[in-house]
């Protein structure tokens, strides 16, 4: 399998009233296709900042990121954003809101249709088409996000703690429903948490970014197999692989507070 992505020299300074801040620092990183990597780090430590600069919401520094050997430099069809905020048009059925993309991209009525349905029976909203953001869950509404950034067929999903805002059970319940989504079609995924048990269960490889100014400190391949059952996560080979990077970013959390002292 060849890289998809290349993520070279990328650094982000953010201006500031004392001069600017260095966020990130020169960061490289390569993604396989169909790689299932996620990112741990601590608060502030340039997690969302480097999903933000492969999505094209944000412009680096100096270095540069290549998706299929083209250099990003916006916003694009090819990269579908699913934030931890639903970002669900409220005025929009779940239907609707599904078939956006689609529309966007000038797909007659009757695909877009058959698109919409066939990845809302995927998430487990059949029957809800018609509802309004409004009257789901928050974890019904997480679904219709990821219907409607896998309903665009992107060549990469990128995930900012798309999770976090959930229940525990909720949470589990969305981790499985996603890895089965990623096992049945192997979508290429960064995928953004805090959560290390969260990273080892979905994730194919683990990178671990320093405190601020971010850099990737660790990158581990995740060896359990698939398909993965949430059973996986009493076995010796992932409370291992948990315990490794337990420590790592522990050690990063620390830095970064011995910072703001």
């Amino acid at each position: 399998m060849g890289n998809i992505l290349t993520v070279r020299g990328v650094e982000r300074r953010f201006a500031s009233t004392h001069g600017s801040t260095l966020a990130l620092q020169a960061t490289d990183l390569l993604v396989a296709e169909n790689d299932f990597i996620t990112i741990l780090g601590p608060s502030g430590c340039g997690k969302s900042t480097l999903l933000r600069i492969v999505a094209g919401l944000d412009h680096p520094t100096a270095g540069e990121v290549q998706l299929d050997g083209r250099r990003i430099t916006g916003p694009g069809a090819d990269r579908g954003m699913v934030f931890q905020s639903y970002t669900l048009f409220p005025w929009l059925t779940v239907l609707d809101n599904v078939c956006f993309g689609l529309r966007e991209r000038g797909l007659p009525r009757a695909q877009q249709l058959e698109i919409a349905h066939g990845f809302l029976v995927k998430v487990g909203l059949k029957g809800f088409d018609r509802h309004y953001p409004k009257q789901l869950s928050g974890g019904m509404q997480q679904r219709t996000a990821l219907a409607r950034a896998l309903a665009n067929d992107p060549r990469m999903l990128l995930m900012d703690e798309p999770f976090g805002a959930l229940d525990h059970q909720t949470r589990e319940l969305m981790q499985e429903l996603l890895l089965g989504i990623w096992e049945e079609q192997r979508k290429t995924v960064l995928f953004v948490t805090h959560d290390i048990d969260e990273a080892v269960f979905m994730g194919s490889r683990v990178v671990v970014m320093s405190a601020r100014p971010g850099r990737i400190k660790l990158d581990r391949l995740v060896p359990l197999a698939h398909p993965r059952h949430y059973s996986v996560k009493t076995t010796p080979a992932f409370t291992g692989l948990k315990a490794e990077l337990t420590e790592a970013v522990r050690g990063e959390v620390l830095a970064a507070q011995a910072q703001q002292a």
